[in-house]
């Protein structure tokens, strides 16, 4: 039976794969967390991402959407000297633009998790792929989300961010059918 293999025999990378990749999310925060931090890969690879994650914990106060939606641009400016995060302006402001309509989700819809999972009825996609080429970029479903959450002010979302996104808070699964990890296969 096949098993992901983009982990790469990677500790870190591993860890991310068996304990969180593709498993169902319904904690704002955490939900924060994963779009701050899809946000900032693109164009680089996860594995830097994850590498710095626990410095983008630390500069974002454990991405507590509060905090991070009230940070003036003074405060940016030290996170991005003061903390080894990704250096790219655009992306660090996103986390406080991005922050500020979560809560405006929060507010309309209860959480922001309830806006995202009513793209599904509730429920998790769960594909069946045989092999890591067959899993796409960006689907439908990303494509739609993308649209939805540009319309709404978030930034750095664009349909191939939002899919890893949906994969990151298992809105996707897209462990391989032969995974252990597979929606399929945990017990």
């Amino acid at each position: 039976m096949a098993q992901c293999a983009w982990p790469k025999g990677d500790e870190m990378m591993q860890a991310y794969h068996d304990k969180e990749w593709c498993r169902p999310s319904r904690d704002d925060r955490y939900l924060f967390e994963m779009l701050s931090l899809e946000g900032a890969q693109a164009g680089l690879s996860w594995q830097i991402v994850l590498s710095k994650r626990g410095s983008y914990k630390d500069a974002f106060r454990n991405f507590d959407i509060g905090y991070c939606a009230g940070l003036t641009d003074e405060e940016l400016a030290d996170i991005k000297e003061q903390h080894g995060v990704i250096k790219h302006g655009a992306k660090l402001e996103s986390v406080r633009t991005n922050a500020r309509a979560v809560k405006a989700l929060q507010s309309e819809f209860t959480s922001f998790a309830a806006y995202l999972w009513s793209f599904t009825d509730g429920k998790a996609v769960i594909n069946e792929w045989q092999s890591d080429g067959e899993i796409p970029a960006q689907s439908e479903l990303s494509v739609k989300i993308s649209k939805e959450l540009k319309k709404r002010g978030f930034k750095f979302v664009g349909p191939v961010t939002a899919y890893s996104f949906l994969q990151a808070i298992g809105m996707i699964d897209d462990h391989l059918i032969g995974c252990p990890f597979h929606t399929m296969n945990r017990k």
